[in-house]
């Protein structure tokens, strides 16, 4: 029986070691490559280790992307944690305070998660001019807001419709209302779900280029927007660009690696079952 199920381990364990193999290829293409001097970056040798540590490449791609980083970590924070905000809000809503429509409402929106963004580009582009936030930062906080609305939503709607009715109903009798049982019964309560979701839109936002590349200026670019113009236009130091690249990619890395077992925790305590 123990070989059994040492050999069942295994059968499970293999595609999982291929599959984290076959996407950390590109990872560490991008930092070998990252490290190589220019010379040494060619299709024949990009498998190989660079003949020395260099971080010449990481400081120039720093110098860079520098203020483009900083416009990515102003646009993502008020991005995930508004949008998780409001979808915490519509989530308790739907989930516990039901009234006429409150069917009709919650797929209106999660038709949200369906539309492409090139779809709506153009109007949207017409919209922000509009109301006088196209080019900054605000109006990219704000189409990251609206588009993320639908999977919070979701989420802490499957959530909360996990939690006993009864505490809600015992909260009505002491006398709170709709605001006041979220703020003392299913706030506190909530940490599993936020989580997942800000992580969740901090990685989606972090790494979008569509939106970022038509409704800023160059200026107010993120960095995904201002890596792809790293390149030169005759001659491009794949070095200095596999640097850059990995520099870009390295806040999405940290918070999966520091908090990725917080979003694990928050998937199996119900955050997005239902």
């Amino acid at each position: 029986m123990k070989a059994r199920s040492r050999s069942n381990k295994w059968l499970i364990y293999i595609p999982l070691i291929l599959a984290a193999f076959f996407y950390l290829i590109p990872m560490y293409v991008m930092l070998v490559t990252g490290f190589k001097g220019f010379e040494e970056v060619s299709l024949k040798t990009m498998w190989d280790l660079p003949k020395g540590i260099r971080f010449d490449n990481f400081v120039a791609a720093y110098k860079a992307l520098a203020p483009y980083l900083w416009n990515s970590f102003n646009m993502v924070f008020p991005a995930a944690i508004i949008s998780s905000i409001l979808g915490s809000l519509n989530g308790y809503v739907l989930a516990k305070w039901k009234f006429k429509g409150s069917e009709i409402i919650f797929p209106a929106i999660l038709f949200g998660m369906f539309i492409p963004y090139q779809s709506i580009l153009i109007p949207l582009v017409e919209f922000m001019r509009d109301i006088n936030l196209y080019g900054g930062l605000p109006g990219l906080v704000l189409a990251h807001v609206i588009y993320g609305i639908p999977i919070t939503t979701l989420t802490f709607r499957n959530y909360y419709a996990t939690i006993p009715k009864e505490l809600i109903e015992a909260s009505r009798i002491d006398g709170c209302g709709i605001l006041s049982s979220y703020w003392h019964i299913l706030l506190p309560i909530s940490a599993p779900a936020f989580v997942v979701v800000i992580i969740w839109q901090f990685t989606s936002a972090w790494n979008d280029f569509l939106f970022a590349v038509v409704l800023t200026s160059p200026s107010n670019w993120p960095v995904t927007v201002a890596l792809n113009n790293l390149a030169g236009s005759q001659i491009i130091a794949w070095n200095v660009q596999m640097a850059g690249s990995f520099m870009a990619a390295l806040p999405t890395l940290l918070v999966y690696i520091f908090l990725g077992r917080y979003f694990l925790r928050g998937l199996m305590a119900g955050a997005l079952k239902g």
